[in-house]
């Protein structure tokens, strides 16, 4: 039998001075203190796309961006907070990355919290570890784009819950519709989060079904304004670039982020066994906030997987709005587990050691830093990749005319994904770039970028597949087309050394013939 006498309980406190009222606080100190230095060693990292459409649509009009967002296929709260954000601090790379940063560094005080109010003090010491160390809030907190903040939210949504629904607690139930309220307008997962909760309600917490019920009402006022939206985008946007996960993906799909199958199995067996003996021998109410957490955050990823069966839109950094339960769930498992959990936990932190991201995830940065000196006001650039205009732009600068493979680009800082696919396969290449050729003057010079189709892993997806197609005939009629001349081939180190493992970036500089 497991005992919560050994391991991590016993570790915390076996001495006196570990339970003192100053111990709690010195500890999230530190833990925030490493947070920082473990999140801030590339918080100057280049953009990548979705950073720079990020960037872009935050510099529209703060009024416009839920109405710009219509052609994305994202909700607006972090844009409109990234908008804000940006007129104040500027738009740098490492100004934007603060505002993630400071998301990933509030949610370990948040964390404790947590976990102390809906388990136990010790319990919510693990959690801020989990919360401080997680690669996966690492990378987030040095990206521009809005998985910290729903992690954080996440946090809140689960604890609101067991508060709220759980126990019984009203006021918590005003929280928990604001949270979820908050989550939704944040990423569109948020949505079987609310489905999973209320499978949950309906399979552990029947007796609240009253409660759950006017919660959900008041999520579905505060959300009432964005339905016709997201209705338009779940029909027109979606994610054509990702695939359907298949079954090993839904059963490692927690590991997304706990960073890594290693941890998730430690977290698995460890937790799992901590978990399975607290559930036989704890009270009804520890039992049902077991259970709800557990249920909820299964059936979440559950319906993720179904829907994506249908219309693909699985990626990893989507977990972020249930990584609050999982966390919960694990610190809570591994201190039930005692000396096996401590084991555990830390051969998680020791792995997570060993974890260092890259300074750069793509190399427009370097592509542009090389043409931006040699590039005329008003020159055309186009880029084979339509969705990498935003970025490009954003490390360009202004003043150029921009095209991709569907044509001349209205607005350079948010790419319009509204039936992209079937829009980029009714395209005619040659008629296209002929129609652009007629733009360029005789003499004058243009730029095309294209990606460096290297790792063909990343071009499987309806959308990403047909770029590839596309890109290939377009660069064999650039080549072959007697009215061009190839002026300058820029590539980076990083392709050549193989350090960019996303989307690599190459640009050829042409020059129109008489």
């Amino acid at each position: 039998m497991v005992s919560d006498t050994v391991g991590v309980r016993h570790l915390l406190e076996r001495r006196e001075w570990l339970t003192a009222k100053w111990f709690a606080p010195a500890a999230l100190a530190a833990l925030t203190a490493l947070s920082l230095l473990l999140r801030t060693r590339i918080l100057g990292a280049g953009f990548w796309i979705d950073e720079g459409i990020s960037v872009g649509v935050a510099h529209h009009h703060w009024s416009s961006i839920p109405h710009v967002l219509r052609q994305d296929g994202s909700p607006p709260a972090y844009y409109m907070l990234l908008g804000l954000w940006i007129r104040v601090f500027g738009d740098g790379e490492r100004a934007t990355h603060v505002l993630s940063l400071l998301f990933a560094l509030a949610s370990i005080p948040l964390a404790y919290a947590a976990g102390r109010a809906v388990f136990d003090r010790t319990t919510g010491l693990v959690c801020a570890t989990l919360i401080a160390l997680d690669p996966y809030l690492t990378y987030y907190a040095q990206e521009t784009r809005m998985y910290t903040m729903a992690a954080f939210l996440s946090i809140l949504v689960a604890w609101a819950y067991v508060e709220g629904i759980v126990r019984g607690s009203r006021w918590w139930c005003a929280g928990l519709a604001l949270s979820l309220a908050a989550l939704l307008y944040t990423h569109n997962w948020g949505l079987f989060v609310c489905a999973g909760l209320a499978v949950t309600t309906a399979v552990v917490a029947r007796d609240r079904w009253r409660t759950a019920l006017l919660t959900g009402v008041g999520v579905t006022v505060l959300y009432a304004p964005w339905l016709a939206t997201v209705v338009f985008q779940i029909h027109h946007t979606g994610a054509p670039w990702s695939t359907s996960p298949n079954l090993h993906d839904l059963v490692l799909a927690p590991g997304q982020v706990l960073s890594g199958d290693g941890p998730f199995m430690a977290f698995a067996l460890a937790g799992g066994t901590g978990l399975a003996a607290l559930l036989r021998r704890r009270t009804d109410e520890q039992r049902s906030v077991v259970l709800a957490l557990g249920l909820g955050a299964g059936t979440s990823i559950l319906l993720a997987w179904i829907s994506s069966q249908i219309s693909p839109a699985w990626t990893g950094r989507y977990f972020a709005v249930v990584l609050g339960t999982l966390v919960l769930l694990g610190a809570r498992g591994l201190v039930a587990a005692g000396r096996f959990g401590l084991i555990a936990l830390v051969a998680i932190i020791f792995i997570w050691g060993g974890y260092s991201a890259h300074p750069d995830k793509e190399n427009a940065r370097q592509i542009a830093a090389v043409l931006t000196p040699q590039v005329r006001p008003g020159e055309l650039v186009i880029s084979t990749h339509p969705e990498q205009v935003p970025v490009l732009r954003y490390y360009f600068g202004p003043g150029l005319r921009w095209a991709t493979t569907l044509g001349p680009v209205r607005d350079d800082q948010v790419f319009d994904w509204v039936d992209a696919v079937p829009r980029l396969r009714a395209t005619q290449p040659q008629r296209t770039l002929d129609s652009l050729l007629r733009t360029v003057r005789p003499g004058h010079e243009f730029i095309v970028v294209t990606p460096v189709f290297r790792d063909y892993r990343a071009w499987d997806a309806k959308w990403t597949k047909l770029v590839w197609q596309k890109a290939t005939v377009w660069m064999h009629l650039l080549q072959t087309d007697p009215r061009l001349q190839l002026v300058q081939h820029v590539s980076t180190n990083e392709i050549a050394l193989h350090l960019n493992y996303f989307k690599p970036l190459q640009a050829f500089v042409y020059r129109r013939l008489g």
